[in-house]
Parts: C-alpha cells; sequence; structure tokens
C-alpha cells in the first residue's frame, strides 16, 4: 500500500498531463492506466491517425495531381501497410516521451484495473497478482470514453469495426461503408479515399460535420463529393447483415429504403464514457443521464476529494480539452492561482481534406443567443501562400459583435486551418477584437494572412478582395 497526495485513474491526455501539473506542485502523484501510457489518442487514436492522413496528403497528390506537380510513373506503387507502420512508430515514440516524463517528475506509474474502495482508497489488480490498495487525499478520474455502437450490430475487428481495428489494419480496404459524419467518420474517409478505397459515408443528420457552421457542412460534402467520397445524409441504419467477403448495410431516408454494399463498415456514430466498474456509485460520486461524471468548474464531483476530468465527463470529448481541465484541476487541488475555463471557446479541429477547425458560436448560435452579428468571409483562394500549395479550397468566416466588436467564433475550411485556430481563440481570450487582428501584421505570403485579410473585411476595409 502507498499514500498519495494524488491518484489519478486513467494515463490518457487529461490523466497524465493533471499528475505532471501536480508533479510540478510538489504533490506525491501515481497514476494508473490498465492499458498505455497516453491513452487512446496517443496509441490509437488522435497520433497515429495523423500520421496515416500525412501519408493520405501525400498518396492523393501522387495519384490524382502527379501532373499537375510535375510528377510522372510509369506503375505507381502506395504501400498502404507501410504507411501504418509509419504511424505506429510515431506514437510509439510519444508514448515513450510520456514515459519519460513520468519518471522526470517522479510519478508512480502502475499498470492495472482500478477500482474505488472509498473515496480515498483506490484498489489496482494488475494483469499477474493480487490486487493492492493504495490510499490519496485525491483521487482524479479520468478513464475517458469508448466507441459506441449501433444495438444489435457487432463489431468483429474484421468486417465491421470500430475506430480502433481500422486505424490499425495494415490491409486497405477495398470499399468501406462509414456510418458516422462527424471527426472520426471524416478523417477515416480521407485517408481510405486518398489510397483509393471506394468510401461511402452515411450520416443520420441532415449534413455531415453536423456540430459545425452549416456553411461548413455544405463547403465539405461539395469538397469530397469531388474527391469521389459518396455521401448519404439523413440516412438512419436500419440493418447491418455480413457474408463470408461483404457487408451490406440497409439505410432509410427521404426516398426509402437502400442497401449498400462494402468490404468493411466503419461504425464511427460517437463515444460514451467509461464509467462502469470503477466503484463511484459506491463512493457515492453523481452522474448525469448520458453516464457522464457531474463536476464543478474547479472539476470537483460532488464527493470531497473525488475529481474527474476529460472525455469521462463529456463536457467536449477532444484530448486538448482533457489536458486543459488536468491543468486546472491539479491547480485546484494544490490550492494555487488558475482559471476558469469556458467550453464554448474551445478550439475545435477535423484534420480531413479539407481541414475543418472552429471556436464559439456558430452563425446560427450566435443569432439565437440574442447578438446582433456582423459576419466577415475571406476566401483562400486569394492568398498567395494557398495558391502556391495548390491547395486553396475554402475560407475563414469571422463572427463579431456588431455593437461592441467582440469575437463570438469563427469557422474555417481549408489548408492547414488547425494551425490558424490559436491566434484567434487567444485574441478572444485577452477580449481583442477584428481591428486588433487586422493592425498585427503577418508574415507575406502566409496562410495566416487570411486571418488578417478577415479582420480587414470585418472592419470594413477589405484588402485583397
Amino acid at each position: 500500500m502507498a499514500n498519495y497526495d494524488v491518484l489519478i485513474i486513467g494515463a490518457g491526455p487529461a490523466g497524465y498531463v493533471a499528475a505532471i501539473r501536480a508533479a510540478q506542485l510538489r504533490q506525491k502523484v501515481g497514476i494508473i492506466d490498465k492499458e498505455f501510457l497516453g491513452g487512446v489518442c496517443l496509441n490509437v487514436g488522435c497520433i497515429p491517425s495523423k500520421a496515416l492522413l500525412k501519408n493520405a496528403e501525400v498518396a492523393h497528390t501522387l495519384r490524382e495531381r502527379g501532373e499537375e506537380f510535375g510528377f510522372s510513373f510509369k506503375e505507381l506503387k502506395l504501400d498502404y501497410g507501410a504507411a501504418v507502420k509509419r504511424s505506429r512508430q510515431v506514437s510509439e515514440r510519444l508514448v515513450k516521451g510520456v514515459e519519460f516524463l513520468m519518471k522526470k517528475n517522479k510519478i508512480d506509474v502502475q499498470m492495472g484495473t482500478a477500482k474505488l474502495m472509498a473515496k480515498d482508497t483506490v484498489s489496482v489488480k494488475p494483469q499477474k497478482g493480487e490486487a493492492v490498495e493504495h490510499k490519496a487525499k485525491n483521487v482524479i478520474i479520468a478513464t475517458g470514453a469508448s466507441a459506441m455502437s449501433i444495438p444489435g450490430v457487432e463489431p468483429d475487428g474484421e468486417q465491421i469495426l470500430t475506430y480502433w481495428p481500422a486505424i490499425l489494419q495494415e490491409k486497405l480496404p477495398k470499399s468501406v461503408i462509414i456510418v458516422g459524419g462527424g471527426a472520426i467518420g471524416l478523417e477515416f474517409a480521407t485517408i481510405w479515399s486518398s489510397y483509393g478505397a471506394s468510401v461511402t459515408l452515411v450520416e443520420m443528420l441532415d449534413r455531415i460535420a453536423p456540430l459545425e457552421d452549416e456553411e461548413v457542412s455544405k463547403e465539405l460534402a461539395k469538397a469530397m463529393t469531388k474527391s469521389g467520397i459518396t455521401i448519404k445524409t439523413g440516412a438512419k441504419v436500419e440493418k447491418v447483415e455480413k457474408s463470408k467477403a461483404k457487408v451490406k448495410v440497409t439505410i432509410s431516408g427521404e426516398n426509402g429504403q437502400e442497401t449498400l454494399e462494402a468490404e468493411q463498415v466503419l461504425l464511427a456514430i460517437g463515444f460514451r464514457t467509461n464509467t462502469s466498474d470503477l466503484g463511484l456509485e459506491q463512493a457515492g460520486v453523481k452522474l448525469g443521464q448520458r453516464g457522464e461524471i457531474l463536476i464543478d468548474e474547479r472539476m470537483a464531483t460532488n464527493v470531497p476529494g473525488i475529481w474527474a476530468i476529460g472525455d469521462v465527463t463529456a463536457k467536449l470529448m477532444l484530448a486538448h480539452v482533457g489536458s486543459a481541465m488536468g491543468i486546472v484541476c491539479a491547480e485546484n487541488i494544490a490550492g494555487v492561482e488558475t482559471i476558469k475555463l469556458d467550453y464554448r471557446m474551445m478550439p475545435r479541429a477535423t484534420y480531413c481534406h479539407p481541414q475543418v477547425a472552429s471556436f464559439g458560436f456558430t452563425e446560427a448560435q450566435a443569432k439565437e443567443a440574442g447578438y446582433e452579428l456582423k459576419v466577415a468571409r475571406f476566401n483562400f483562394q486569394a492568398n498567395g501562400k494557398a495558391l502556391g500549395l495548390g491547395d486553396y479550397a475554402g475560407w475563414v468566416k469571422l463572427i463579431t459583435d456588431a455593437r461592441y466588436g467582440e469575437i463570438l467564433g469563427a469557422h474555417m475550411i481549408g489548408p492547414e486551418v488547425t494551425e490558424l485556430l490559436p491566434e484567434l481563440t487567444i485574441a478572444q481570450m485577452a477580449e481583442l477584437t477584428a481591428a486588433e487582428i487586422s493592425r498585427n501584421v503577418h508574415a507575406h505570403p502566409s496562410l495566416t494572412e487570411v486571418l488578417m485579410e478577415v479582420a480587414h473585411v470585418s472592419e470594413g476595409h477589405a484588402i485583397h478582395m
């Protein structure tokens, strides 16, 4: 048995970041995970997928645009298995980095299944050996979330997949039906179609990227359709049937029923929180209607000494949000100065092609909230760097309060827009306006110039349009 100031269950981006910050604040820290350091994100999620997306970008350029860029081949060979192996190397390198950080900060790492026995007692059952109980003044739950499935449809890891086996498989499917038009579905659609797979994207709601601004969804659908991806929206999955070589998916929509057929089906319909078998009920921790752990702005649950961060709270299921929550939680535990997180203003990024990035209110949400709006837009087609990259579809849309100039949100679709978010989010956090952004001199030529240009548009003195 060990005694800790802070004991963290879950070593993903929320948990391990909380552990580091707590250790920096002179707390004795332990962290537990049943599978791996870095969680889903580093091992089988956001990190390896970005490596695959880079391969997909190169593959798409060589397959579809080689002549434009001056490349020619007698026979182009694309090895998808090599791309997956490279993604594993990237993931393993980062995981080793997290291992180093745990040692550097003198954080005790235990691999095993954790369960609350009391509000200050955690039992850890390793894969081999007996369970051991540990005491902690504070316990942080950071157990994340798991992929949801359609009732009656059982993923088998071969024909019917969730993201986990999909990201590890080294064989490129010849054809695939992706159920779900959110971030995971969009990214896998980009990867597989770039390598030549036949991809059909099925979304139950009336548009893909349904949480984004409506204009972004329309622009993205147009771009993905142009790249050869079949998109079916307003389509509910009624039945999934497996045969020896194919999977049949029956969908229903405005035009009645339709049966689709492919080599594989990827289920990308969302996530549910990992709260079962943690002893939360016995400890008296309150859960919400979706099974999420309820927390206050400090990341504290209703039970003193028990805290929760990341996807398990269902605040906003994004790795960077979990990390931010982890830092705030550790600082609240230590009693030092910290901040309150505004989840609406958190950056959101989807790494499909074209990329999608946003934060804050959509135009519809801002109108519904009663703001008098000023909406400005600037197209990448007028940006020199984008033209040089040969990637100039899309635009930046800036939403401000017409009365006070407050930045309410931004919605972007186009080249590397996920890298353009921080200037706008820090401007919003610092209560800057479009006027200050327009006066900030941006390097030329650069993609960041679109932010300066859209700010000029917002201020009524557009330069390059």
